[in-house]
């Protein structure tokens, strides 16, 4: 009976602990997102930590959802294979994290918070990690970028069409 006891409360302690890992998890990479550096350095460190103690559960959640998905030993290899993409992925992606979280206006390679699919954005709804200084930089044309020719400078005037068309040696 005593062991029954023990094993209802580590299933409660786990459940708990389940939903505030979340929620940490959601938490950090939103504010690895944002531009106060404070925060952002907050997050970064946070979602990097989680990324690389966690990376492992891409692995397990892709191989799980892939066998469900397709023909068993197809989609379990489907599953290896697309697992451990996202598992070294997410451990990369934590590990820039970690070492660049100082970084003023760098917020990392932000990986998705899901483990079903690591490429599907943030939570944060944010997949940039850099933005342009002013308004005015951001609306204007890059400088590379040169304004197409208008069709006047395109045409060909008449005379000189039909001197293209005459035989240039004649009899």
């Amino acid at each position: 009976m005593k062991n029954f006891k023990t094993l209802v409360v580590a299933a409660a302690l786990a459940l708990v602990g389940a939903q505030t890992s979340f929620a940490a998890r959601t938490s950090a990479h939103a504010a690895a997102e944002s531009p106060e550096y404070s925060r952002k350095t907050a997050g970064m460190l946070g979602r990097g930590l989680i990324n690389v103690t966690t990376c492992f559960v891409d692995l397990l959640v892709n191989i799980a959802n892939e066998t469900k998905n397709g023909p068993p030993l197809v989609g379990t290899l489907v599953g290896v294979g697309k697992g451990a993409g996202c598992t070294v992925l997410r451990a990369l992606s934590g590990g820039v994290d970690i070492v660049t979280f100082w970084v003023p206006g760098f917020n990392g390679i932000p990986v998705s918070d899901s483990y079903d699919n690591c490429v599907s954005g943030t939570s944060a709804g944010q997949a940039a990690t850099w933005s342009a200084p002013s308004e005015d930089l951001a609306t204007s044309a890059p400088a590379w970028q040169e304004p197409a020719p208008d069709s006047s400078s395109l045409t060909v005037p008449a005379a000189e069409a039909a001197k293209a068309e005459q035989p240039r040696y004649s009899k």
